[in-house]
C-alpha cells in the first residue's frame, strides 16, 4: 500500500511541475493551448503516460502532441531536476479526449432536451384540441 502511494505522490508532482514547465519555459507555439490532465506512472517510476487535453481543431492537437513529444526530453530533465528522482521518469504523451467527449455527450442532451420540448408542445395541442369538444 505505501508503494502506491508514493507512485501517487509522484505522479501529482510530475503533473505540477509538468504543466508548470510548459507553461512558463516553453518556448514552442505548437504548446500553448495544452493542460496535463492526468499523469500515469509505472510503479518503477520509469515511465510516465501523459495525457494532454489541447484546445483547438485536429492539426492543432496534432501539433501540440508533435511539440510536447519534441520537447520530452527537455521536459524530462526539468522535472526530474525539480522533483528530486534518482531517475529520470520517460514522458510518453497523449491526447486526451475527454474534454471533446463530454462536450459531445453535453451537445446531444441538449439535442434531446429541445427535441422533447418541441414533442411536448406538439402533442401538447393535441390535448387541447380533445378538452375543447
Amino acid at each position: 500500500m505505501d508503494e502506491r502511494r508514493r507512485v501517487d505522490r509522484v505522479s501529482v508532482l510530475i503533473q505540477r511541475e509538468l504543466s508548470e514547465a510548459i507553461q512558463r519555459e516553453l518556448k514552442d507555439p505548437r504548446v500553448r493551448f495544452c493542460t496535463v490532465s492526468q499523469v500515469e506512472v509505472s510503479p518503477d517510476l520509469r515511465y510516465a503516460d501523459v495525457k494532454v487535453s489541447v484546445v483547438g481543431d485536429k492539426k492543432r492537437k496534432r501539433d501540440s502532441i508533435a511539440g510536447l513529444r519534441s520537447a520530452a526530453g527537455f521536459l524530462r530533465r526539468v522535472v526530474a531536476k525539480r522533483i528530486g528522482l534518482r531517475h529520470a521518469t520517460e514522458l510518453r504523451f497523449e491526447l486526451d479526449n475527454s474534454v471533446d467527449q463530454l462536450m459531445q455527450i453535453d451537445r446531444l442532451l441538449k439535442q434531446a432536451g429541445a427535441q422533447e420540448e418541441r414533442l411536448g408542445r406538439d402533442s401538447g395541442s393535441d390535448d387541447e384540441v380533445i378538452e375543447t369538444i
